[in-house]
């Protein structure tokens, strides 16, 4: 029946959970930002490309090949070589997780100045690696759950892992008053580790009481059983490996784009404390509310893959066809309706919620991005789903050499609006894209009926 749809149940479970988690980080922003101000903020975020650069490195990939080759459990229930892929990949995860722990902690000092250019971050990056570990095996398991369309763990877990992280800040916070200390942007860092502890620890929970649950089950197809370790490795290895190298390269586009933001803003005018300011505001505040509704598109785009990818594999044209049109016009009506709201009241809100005009003027220019944002988050799982990577990753380098080409050459002249505008046209490029190549495909599907 539609209403039993997982589609649609997981979708639900994981946009009230995503719009709930985004709701209590939108107010943890708000806190931040009055405490610790622009420049705080802005020293802050410019630690976020390294922990992108680490995730893409141990575990993005993994995840989404554990995802896709648990997937045929819901079918088999074969849970002895759905666990064996999962702990596979988790035991391949963790032993980079912990190569990128010791490597980032052991050099942090190196990595502030050269890479991050900002020397304050060293005792931020010694904290954050800590977080590695933990966030590869909640990641992991996450992967088996969305794999077999239990998405109330994941779900869970990222619940767990903001209210236990926003909560902790909050308590070290008062602490610090309590006896006379200043608090630092540290506390932030530190809050980051607790929450990804607290998710941690939801998702071993949940992956072990269902393997107790299970462990006395028969599968219904019992030669699914002959996958052995080694077989299990390779066919991991080989989803996640180009996976990784994907995103990895696309994260050091990413992680170029921010360092060198404030360092183009020095060279508009701005001294070192005012470009950190006008980044922390940027990508502290505005961002944030202009991606909050992008909670439903994100919760779609996870589903969203291992379902193409099975619809595709039975030659189900029809379901591939309906997922194409069904998210361009959802999609669309969404962004249109959240460029319709920002425009109306982003500069209300920039002062209203931050006290900062600036953030006021950054959403009313970002509104405009968000039908195609939303868009091309759905239709990139799409295009995943039926096995076009290469795609989807020569359009994301495309896109992001387009916003590089702004951060060098337009924010000098036009400052922070010269890269506004290559955002908005970073993702429209992006978003074209993806839409010629899903209709091509939803075309050449209804001429082979």
């Amino acid at each position: 029946m539609k209403h039993k749809n997982p589609l649609v149940i997981g979708t639900v479970v994981l946009t009230l959970t995503g719009l709930l988690s985004r709701f209590i980080g939108f107010f943890y922003r708000i806190f931040l930002s009055k405490v610790f101000g622009a420049e705080g903020m802005g020293i802050y975020q410019l630690i976020s490309p390294v922990l992108a650069l680490s995730f893409s490195l141990t575990v993005s990939g993994m995840q989404t090949a554990i995802s896709k080759y648990v997937a045929s459990e819901t079918t088999t229930h074969d849970y002895k070589t759905s666990f064996r892929t999962l702990w596979v990949g988790f035991l391949l995860s963790m032993l980079l997780s912990f190569g990128c722990m010791f490597f980032i902690y052991g050099f942090s000092d190196w990595i502030a100045v050269t890479f991050l250019m900002e020397k304050r971050t060293a005792p931020l990056l010694r904290i954050i690696s800590l977080s590695i570990p933990m966030a590869t095996v909640h990641s992991c398991i996450n992967g088996y759950f969305y794999g077999i369309k239990k998405t109330a763990v994941p779900a869970l877990s990222q619940l767990a892992e903001q209210v236990v992280r926003v909560g902790s800040v909050y308590v070290i916070y008062h602490l610090c008053l309590a006896h006379n200390m200043t608090p630092t942007i540290s506390f932030a860092v530190v809050g980051l580790v607790i929450g990804e502890s607290a998710s941690m620890v939801v998702s071993v929970i949940a992956i072990l009481c269902r393997s107790f649950r299970l462990s006395h089950k028969r599968p219904i197809k019992q030669k699914c059983h002959n996958d052995s370790y080694s077989q299990i490795t390779g066919k991991l290895l080989q989803l996640a490996v180009p996976l990784s190298a994907n995103r990895i390269i696309i994260n050091i586009l990413q992680s170029i784009e921010s360092v060198f933001i404030p360092n183009r803003l020095m060279a508009y005018g701005l001294n070192n404390a005012d470009a950190l300011g006008v980044y922390g505001v940027l990508t502290g505040m505005s961002l944030p509310l202009i991606l909050f509704p992008s909670a439903i598109t994100n919760s779609i785009s996870v589903l969203l893959l291992p379902m193409v990818s099975e619809a595709d594999a039975n030659g189900n044209n029809h379901a591939v066809n309906k997922a194409i049109l069904t998210s361009i016009k959802y999609c669309l009506l969404l962004g249109f309706g959240c460029t319709a709201f920002f425009l109306l009241t982003g500069r209300f809100a920039g002062s209203f919620l931050f006290d900062s005009e600036l953030a006021g003027s950054f959403i009313l220019t970002l509104s405009f991005i968000c039908p195609f944002l939303y868009i091309a988050s759905t239709l990139n799982s799409i295009l995943n789903g039926l096995g076009k990577t290469t795609l989807t990753f020569a359009y994301s380098i495309i896109s992001l050499l387009v916003r590089l080409l702004f951060v060098f050459f337009a924010i000098p002249v036009w400052g922070i609006k010269g890269y506004l505008w290559g955002m908005l046209a970073s993702q429209m490029v992006q978003t074209t894209l993806c839409t010629m190549s899903s209709l091509r495909i939803f075309h050449i599907s209804k001429q082979s009926k």
